[in-house]
C-alpha cells in the first residue's frame, strides 16, 4: 500500500518535533545542572575529595577586673592520623604507641578505621616535647594539630566560680559552662584535595581556614579582695576545722561581686580527683539554711520604713523570753537584757525585741518587705545552681511563724540573697541584681565588645531609713555583739548570726552555722562582706566570736587595697573584758628622748639610730593600737 506524500511529511514533522522536544528537555536539564546545581555539585565533589585537619581555637581567657589572668591556655598539641595515607599500619602503630605510652592494639585500630581522619585518644593534649618526639618519627599519615588545654594559674583560687573544662575544652561547670559559647570560639582547619585512597592530589594547594578564638571575659572580681578572702578562709579552716565555710564580698552600689569562695575547694585542673559534691556545689549561691540573726536587718528596715519604732526613744523590757500562742521564744541571753532602747535591742540581737517588731508589722507587711528584698526567689546572678530559699506560705503563717521569721528562724535563704538584701538596706534602699561577668574583650585588638552594667530592680526603702539602718548596725559593731569586726577608722557596721542546723526535721545540738555580715564605711558603704562558718570546732559557736573577726579582717585589708580612706565620726568602741584596750599613738617626732616618758605610759618603745631627737616613728601619729604595743622610733640630731 502506497503512503501519500502528505502522510510522510506529517510523520517527519512529528519525529522532528519529538526530537526538538527531547533536545529542549536535555538542554534545560543540562542548563539547570550547570547553572543552578553547579555550585552544589562542586561542593559535594569537594566534600568527597576534600580532607580536613582541624585546628582548635584558643579559648577566651578569664581575667579579674584589673586584668589579672585567672584562667588561661597552655599549648597542648594533639595527634591525628589519616588511615588511607598510612602505608604500613602495623609498623606505624608500633612506633607511635611506644612514644605515646599507649596500647599498640588501640592505635592500630585507629589507623585502620574506614574514616577520613582519626584523633588518637592517647595523643590528646600532649606536651610540646612529646609532640616533637611524634614529629621525629616522620610517619606518613600522622599529623600534629595545634591544640591547647585550660590552665588555672592560682590552683584552687576562686575554683567554684571559675569552674573547669573537659578534654575538648568545653565548659563543664561554673563560669566556664555558663559562658561557654562566648569563651569557646570556632574551630579552623587545613583543607586539601585527595584521591580515593586518601593520597594528596598532585599540584593541589592547601587551604587554611584559621580558627576564631573565643572572647576574653573580664570579671567584677578583684583579685586583691579575693586573695584576702582565700587567706581568711584558710585560717578559719586551720583554726576551727569546720564542716564548711563561705565568704562573699559585693559592691553594694552596683551589685558587682568582688570576691567569692567556699570550703572545701578544689583544683580545677584536677577536678576528677575530688567527689562530685565538692566541685558541683558553689555554696554562696547554692546552699540554703536558716539565716539566724543576720535576717533581723530586714525586720529592722521594715519597722523603720513603716515608722513603727524610734530607735532611741522607744523602750523594750526583755525578761529573757516572750510567749506567743503558747510557744516560749527565748533570748540567747539567759535572764534577758532588761529594759533597753530599741537601738540596744539591735545591738544586743535580742530575739523578744524583734518578735515585738514583727508583731507591730503584721504578717502581710513583714512578708511583703521580705519578698521586696529578694528572698524566696533567685537573685539572677550569672552563675549556675542558684537556690531560691524557702519562705512560709502566707496561709500557713500564724502568730508563731510571724514571730520566728522576725528573728530569722523557720525561713531558709542563700548567702547571695542575704548579701544582696543587706546591700539594699545600706546603700540608700536600692536592690541590685548581683553579677560577676563585667566585660567581653576581643583577644586580638583588646577592644571591649560588650559589657554588663548594674541592674537596679527596685527601691525597697528610703534613704532616711537606710541611714538609720547604717547607724544601728555601726553601733552593733562598736557597742554590741559585733565588736569582733570593729576596725579603727573604717566605721564598720554589721550583724551577727547564729543558726541551729536542721537534720531530719529537728534542730541539732551544738551544731550551728555562725555568720556575720558587715559593710564599711558606714557613712558611704563601698563593700559588703558575708562570712559563714559551718560547725566550728573547739570554740563557742557564736557569730560574734567566730565570724565577726573574719569579716573585720577582710574589710580592713580590702578597704586598704581598694584605697578607701579612713573616716571621721566613728562610734567609739565600748570595751569589755577580754577586749584589748586601744590607745591612740601620739606624735613624738621632734621630741627629745628625755621628753618621751609622759607620752608613752601605755606603749613600749624600740629605738634605733644615734642621737637624742626623734626624727621618725612607726606607727603613724593618730593610729590606734593595743595598749602595750611597741612604737619604733628613729633617733638623730645632737
Amino acid at each position: 500500500m502506497r503512503v501519500s506524500n502528505v502522510t510522510v511529511r506529517k510523520r517527519l514533522v512529528t519525529v522532528l518535533l519529538i526530537g526538538l522536544l527531547l533536545f529542549l528537555v536535555i538542554d534545560v536539564r543540562l542548563g539547570y545542572v550547570q547553572l543552578v546545581m553547579g555550585n552544589w555539585l562542586s561542593d559535594k565533589a569537594m566534600d568527597s575529595w576534600g580532607r580536613d585537619i582541624p585546628f582548635e581555637p584558643e579559648r577566651g581567657e578569664i581575667l579579674d577586673r584589673n586584668g589579672v589572668p585567672l584562667a588561661t591556655n597552655v599549648s597542648a598539641p594533639t595527634v591525628y592520623v589519616i588511615p588511607r595515607q598510612i602505608e604500613d599500619p602495623a609498623d606505624a602503630a608500633k612506633k607511635l604507641a611506644a612514644v605515646l605510652n599507649a596500647s599498640e592494639e588501640k592505635v592500630y585500630k585507629s589507623m585502620t578505621k574506614n574514616s577520613l581522619n582519626e584523633r588518637i585518644t592517647e595523643g590528646r593534649k600532649l606536651s610540646n616535647e612529646k609532640a616533637n618526639e611524634v614529629r621525629a618519627l616522620n610517619l606518613k599519615g600522622v599529623y600534629i594539630a595545634e591544640d591547647s588545654k585550660r590552665h588555672y594559674p592560682f590552683g584552687s583560687y576562686l575554683s567554684h566560680v571559675l569552674g573547669f573544662t573537659g578534654i575538648d575544652n568545653q565548659g563543664l561547670m561554673g563560669l566556664e559552662l555558663y559562658y561557654d559559647e562566648k569563651l569557646s570560639g570556632k574551630r579552623g582547619h587545613i583543607s586539601y584535595i585527595a584521591d580515593a585512597k586518601g593520597r594528596k592530589m598532585p599540584n593541589s594547594t592547601d587551604e587554611y581556614t584559621p580558627p576564631i578564638d573565643g572572647l576574653n571575659m573580664k570579671l567584677t572580681i578583684d583579685s586583691r579582695v579575693q586573695t584576702i578572702i582565700e587567706r581568711e578562709l584558710d585560717i578559719a579552716e586551720a583554726t576551727y576545722n569546720p564542716d564548711g565555710a563561705i565568704a562573699l564580698a559585693m559592691d553594694p552600689k552596683t551589685g558587682e561581686i568582688l570576691g567569692m569562695s567556699s570550703r572545701p575547694d578544689f583544683d580545677p585542673e584536677k577536678y576528677q580527683t575530688v567527689p562530685q559534691e565538692v566541685y558541683n556545689r558553689n555554696l554562696p549561691v547554692w546552699s540554703t539554711y536558716e539565716p539566724g540573726s543576720t535576717f533581723k536587718i530586714i525586720t529592722l528596715a521594715a519597722a523603720l520604713e513603716e515608722k513603727l519604732v524610734d530607735l532611741e526613744k522607744d523602750h523594750f523590757n526583755d525578761p529573757g523570753a516572750i510567749r506567743v500562742e503558747g510557744a516560749t521564744l527565748r533570748c540567747w541571753r539567759r535572764g534577758g537584757h532588761g529594759s533597753q532602747t530599741f537601738l540596744e535591742v539591735v545591738q544586743n540581737s535580742c530575739n523578744p525585741g524583734f518578735v515585738t517588731l514583727g508583731q507591730k508589722l503584721g504578717k502581710d507587711r513583714l512578708f511583703q518587705y521580705i519578698k521586696n528584698f529578694g528572698f524566696g526567689q533567685k537573685t539572677g546572678i550569672d552563675l549556675q545552681g542558684e537556690g531560691t530559699g524557702i519562705l512560709f506560705k502566707m496561709d500557713r503563717v500564724g502568730p508563731v511563724e510571724l514571730a520566728t521569721t522576725a528573728f530569722g528562724q523557720g525561713v531558709s535563704v542563700t548567702p547571695i540573697q542575704q548579701v544582696t538584701a543587706v546591700a539594699a538596706a545600706v546603700n540608700g534602699g536600692f536592690l541590685y541584681q548581683p553579677y560577676i561577668a563585667k566585660e567581653w574583650v576581643d583577644p586580638i585588638t583588646g577592644k571591649v565588645i560588650s559589657r554588663n552594667t548594674p541592674i537596679m530592680k527596685k527601691r525597697v526603702i528610703s534613704e532616711e531609713t537606710s541611714k538609720q539602718v547604717r547607724y544601728a548596725l555601726e553601733s552593733v559593731v562598736a557597742q554590741g555583739t559585733g565588736k569582733g569586726a570593729f576596725v579603727d577608722g573604717y566605721r564598720v557596721g554589721g550583724k551577727t548570726g547564729t543558726a541551729q542546723k536542721v537534720k531530719d526535721g529537728r534542730y541539732m545540738e551544738n551544731n550551728h552555722i555562725v555568720s556575720f555580715i558587715g559593710f564599711a564605711p558606714a557613712d558611704d558603704p563601698q563593700v559588703v562582706v558575708y562570712t559563714a562558718i559551718d560547725n566550728p570546732k573547739g570554740t563557742v559557736q557564736f557569730g560574734g566570736v567566730v565570724a565577726a573577726p573574719i569579716v573585720g579582717n577582710i574589710l580592713e585589708d580590702s578597704l586598704r587595697a581598694l584605697d578607701v580612706k579612713k573616716r571621721s565620726g566613728q562610734i567609739e568602741k565600748e570595751y569589755t573584758y577580754p577586749d584589748p584596750r586601744m590607745v591612740e599613738v601620739p606624735n613624738i617626732v621632734g621630741l627629745k628622748t628625755n621628753e618621751l616618758q609622759k607620752y608613752l605610759i601605755d606603749l613600749r618603745l624600740e629605738k634605733s639610730g644615734v642621737g637624742s631627737i626623734v626624727i621618725d616613728q612607726t606607727p603613724e601619729p593618730g593610729e590606734k593600737v593595743e595598749s602595750g604595743a611597741t612604737i619604733r622610733i628613729l633617733l638623730g640630731g645632737e
